[in-house]
């Protein structure tokens, strides 16, 4: 697992190094009045890129050493692995064609998100088995399509969640490093190596990402990036649930719900406005905390002011991001306290976020 890490980080951390090499020209193309722009200057967005191959070459490495050498580390890394990376590839090859063009609309990259989905369900027989509740179980057990139904809902729905999420220095990028390590805990406790060994190689890459992207910023994930820890995530998340009856399906829900509610709750709120959901906007909860929480920042240099606050205002939502993720990780099994548990995190964000936007922040929030 460890050679593995290596491996996945190395290739991550010299592919960043490359892309920034070779793409500021491609970098001025994300126009400056974009109302989620919150740096200064043209920093690339094809960070996805060095993940993509950071991720595939760490896993079809561990694939090829189970097929050549009888897998000495006994990951069990069979063609699982394959099919997996197979079928994430239209839906982060996508996003960074759009990261290269800004032209690929939102429509086009929900229909290759839902074609990854299809593919993991063809390929790796994927599906939600169960949702932790008896009387929906049954239903699930006699109609077992819905499964089939709610799997491509939530692989074509999660990388768009970590899209939105990404619009600080380090902060999609952590919350995805985050929910991987837990996720890999409970793979362990299970006795699910392989599992855990691809959301740990995921990990790694995606330290070397962050090497480039925080504090400094030099680099962004972009729709690529932010896609692939989506699908890769989803995926996991679900064959965690399937192989494994002992998890319950409320420690993925549990995991994940800050992303989740942070897309379903923006678009209620454009629905609200009268907006479509596929219109940007600068009323997310990591873009009001930058603006009404973190602006006790002070620099002569406007450009570097704005990335101190950026960078400042990551860590709220990574503190925000664990209060859901250590009761998961505690209460991995007890599907019941996992439920209560989303409830309150939701309760939670409405009120920060109705707090922050009506200015009424308590005095320790304020800088």
């Amino acid at each position: 697992m460890v050679w593995l890490s290596v491996i996945a980080f190395w290739v991550s951390l010299v592919m960043g190094a490359m892309v920034l090499r070779g793409s500021q020209s491609i970098a001025q193309v994300y126009d400056e009045d974009m109302p989620q722009r919150i740096h200064a200057g043209e920093i690339p967005r094809l960070g996805g890129i060095g993940l993509l191959v950071g991720v595939l070459v760490s896993w079809w490495a561990g694939a090829a050493s189970t097929q050549w050498m009888g897998d000495p580390s006994s990951l069990r890394l069979g063609a699982d692995t394959v099919w997996w990376g197979v079928a994430m590839l239209p839906a982060v090859l996508g996003g960074i064609l759009e990261d290269l063009t800004q032209r690929l609309q939102v429509r086009y990259r929900l229909l290759l998100t839902l074609l990854t989905g299809g593919l993991a369900v063809m390929l790796l027989d994927l599906h939600v088995p169960r949702l932790g509740l008896v009387w929906v179980d049954g239903v699930f057990s006699m109609l077992p399509w819905l499964g089939v139904v709610l799997t491509l809902l939530a692989i074509s729905g999660l990388p768009h969640a970590f899209n939105i999420i990404d619009g600080c220095n380090g902060l999609a990028g952590m919350v995805a490093l985050i929910i991987c390590l837990a996720l890999a805990y409970v793979a362990l406790q299970v006795g699910d190596r392989a599992l855990a060994a691809m959301l740990v190689a995921t990990v790694a890459a995606t330290v070397g990402f962050l090497f480039w992207n925080y504090p400094r910023g030099m680099l962004f994930a972009g729709d690529g990036g932010a896609y692939l820890w989506g699908v890769v995530i989803a995926i996991a998340s679900i064959a965690l649930v399937q192989r494994h009856p002992q998890v319950s399906p409320w420690f993925p829900m549990l995991l994940l719900i800050y992303p989740v509610w942070e897309t379903m709750f923006s678009i209620y709120r454009k629905w609200a406005r009268g907006m479509s959901p596929g219109i940007a906007d600068a009323l997310h909860f990591h873009q009001l905390i930058y603006r009404r929480v973190v602006w006790g920042v002070f620099h002569d240099d406007a450009a570097r002011d704005m990335l101190m606050r950026n960078n400042r205002t990551s860590p709220y939502l990574w503190a925000f991001t664990l209060l859901s993720v250590v009761p998961a990780v505690l209460f991995w099994r007890t599907t019941w306290v996992l439920m209560l548990c989303c409830g309150i995190f939701i309760v939670l964000y409405v009120a920060a976020y109705l707090c922050i936007v009506r200015f009424k922040l308590p005095g320790w929030l304020q800088n």
